[in-house]
């Protein structure tokens, strides 16, 4: 047990602190709700109701599909796209999908190789794109989920304000959901920015994401 929490403590920690967090934007998002339902002259609702709310479903799907884009375009821009000094860059050398030698697939493949690294056609394709792919439809299900949510909570305070609803391709367009879109986008985008050229200059030491502390800034592509 100690070997197993040790070797997966990463994703565990992780793992948890998302729980927790969670739990704790629940519980203040169900305090602030109840507190616009006072303010406008609602009865509260329940934790339980809040959580299956559109409120709810809207503010966690909205900071997923931001996450996930991320995500998404960060795996596939670092494929091509390189930073001088960046431990977050390939070599500058490297650039591009890399010759399969270097990515040991098809015949250069070894024993501990995963079973579709060893395969040809669409299977290796596949495997080869597999990460940026699922980020990619995480993304798009998470994004969708987001309009669906929204949607329900716009309409629930149209009907508040006795106006008429709108429809899920009428709201995609509202000035409403691309707020709420580009303010989490240009964020994460930041923050991309922010540790690809900051590791340049700035050190961390034992850290993956940091470049070993003695490094000269011109370094590309090496971790600590």
């Amino acid at each position: 047990m100690k070997r197993f929490l040790r070797e997966n403590s990463l994703g565990l920690v992780f793992g948890l602190l998302f729980l927790v967090v969670l739990v704790g934007q629940a519980v203040a998002g169900h305090a602030d709700f109840n507190r616009m339902q006072l303010s406008e002259g609602l009865p509260e609702v329940s934790l339980g109701r809040y959580l299956t709310s559109a409120s709810f479903g809207t503010d966690v799907a909205e900071n997923w599909q931001s996450e996930y884009l991320q995500f998404f375009l960060y795996t596939f821009l670092t494929v091509w796209l390189l930073q001088k000094g960046s431990p977050e860059s390939k070599s500058l050398d490297e650039a591009g999908l890399e010759s399969d030698r270097d990515q040991k697939v098809g015949a250069f493949a070894t024993d501990d190789s995963p079973p579709w690294a060893r395969a040809r056609g669409w299977r290796l394709h596949l495997f080869s794109n597999s990460l940026g792919i699922v980020m990619g439809l995480i993304f798009v299900g998470s994004w969708a989920a987001q309009s669906v949510a929204g949607v329900a909570a716009y309409n629930e305070e149209q009907l508040g304000d006795l106006q008429d609803p709108v429809s899920w391709a009428q709201y995609v367009r509202e000035p409403d959901f691309w707020n709420r879109t580009l303010q989490n986008w240009q964020s994460e985008l930041l923050a991309v920015a922010s540790i690809a050229i900051l590791a340049i200059y700035l050190r961390q030491r034992g850290s993956p994401q940091s470049k070993p502390v003695g490094a000269a800034h011109t370094a590309t592509g090496i971790e600590g």
